[in-house]
């Protein structure tokens, strides 16, 4: 695998490497590990957004649900 990255956050990374004495691919793993979850979540509300749109998937009024829990 390889990431291509912008020269500002190049530089920064680099930097962050040689004050700390870690590998770049270190924090570039830490990072992906941290972040995974979030992008992994993010996509699927957009997919589901997308199939609500598409009317793919079935909904009920507030009027409905309230009525429902009470």
């Amino acid at each position: 695998m390889s990431v291509r990255l912008d020269a500002a956050t190049k530089e920064r990374l680099d930097a962050l490497s040689a004050t700390t004495g870690r590998s770049a691919a270190y924090y570039v793993r830490e990072a992906l590990i941290e972040h995974l979850d979030e992008l992994e979540y993010a996509y699927q509300l957009r997919g589901e957004a997308e199939a609500l749109r598409r009317g793919e998937i079935e909904t009920i009024s507030s009027a409905d649900l309230a009525a429902e829990l009470f």
